[in-house]
């Protein structure tokens, strides 16, 4: 199996419509072994989730915003395992007023809090985890993927989570540069746009799904993140030896097209 045997840490579990609990399940599917992580009152809620997959995974409380807690999740996994293959970053966070439109009056304490939690984490969570990744680096290689919504663009509402991606990716390109070294692998999927408990938080959603599935070569659904959770354990496996620094679109193509959103679409949230 294309996981087999490899041990994998999964951030970002909420409901079984997000992204994370996708990839958690491929990735059991494939042969991983996997551990969650969650915090505060999310805990209850990721661990009801966690029951609905097989074998049921242990979930660590980690803050990602905490460095104490990011060590003792490294702790338990050496004590767990003395090594980690794979590491998902799927946490990403921006406050209400930072995103909707109103991009010019947003305070820098919130864009700051966006930016923390959405992109200086990748960084906080890989360097705290570096010993782990360092031992399977040296055995086959290690893999951190996370997931961004490609931040060239200005797109409709995004706003202050637009540009905490766009440093989530630059960051992915220099964790890649510092770390390749050490046999570790660092890249970012840019997913087209989910409907999940994440994307319904997004205030006016429905202007970054607009006809997406109808315009985009291959069709999208809004509903079905399990492409994308192929890809990510794609690239934790061996079969992606020398792919690093990369953001790889699975977005039905979408992005190969110059064409916009919004306009006279129908909102599927409606």
């Amino acid at each position: 199996m294309l996981l087999e045997g490899k041990k994998v840490l999964v951030t970002g579990v909420l409901t079984d419509d997000s992204i994370a609990y996708s990839v958690a399940r491929v990735a059991q599917e494939s042969g991983a072994e996997i551990v969650l992580t969650s915090f505060g009152r999310a805990m209850s809620i990721t661990q009801r989730v966690a029951r609905r997959l097989d074998p049921v995974p242990d979930v660590l409380e980690m803050d990602v915003n905490d460095t104490a807690q990011i060590a003792a999740v490294a702790a338990n996994l050496e004590q767990r395992w003395g090594r980690l293959d794979g590491l998902l970053h799927a946490i990403g966070f921006a406050p209400q007023d930072a995103m909707g439109g109103g991009f010019l009056d947003t305070p820098w304490e919130s864009a700051a809090i966006a930016f923390q939690t959405s992109a200086y984490s990748l960084k906080a969570l890989t360097a705290g985890l570096l010993p782990l990744l360092k031992v399977s680096g040296a055995d086959g290689g290690a893999s951190v993927v996370s997931l961004t919504f490609d931040a060239r663009y200005a797109w409709p509402i995004y706003d202050w989570m637009g540009v905490a991606k766009a440093g989530l990716e630059s960051i992915t390109r220099y964790l890649a540069r510092d770390l390749g070294p050490s046999g570790i692998r660092v890249n970012t999927v840019s997913a087209g746009p989910i409907r999940s408990m994440a994307g319904k938080n997004i205030p006016g959603f429905g202007q970054l799904t607009g006809r997406w599935g109808e315009r985009a070569p291959l069709g999208w659904d809004v509903s079905d993140s399990v492409p994308v959770g192929r890809m990510v354990c794609f690239l934790m496996s061996d079969w992606a030896p020398l792919t690093t620094g990369e953001m790889i679109h699975v977005d039905g193509g979408f992005h190969a097209l110059g064409i916009g959103l919004g306009e006279g679409s129908d909102d599927p949230q409606g």
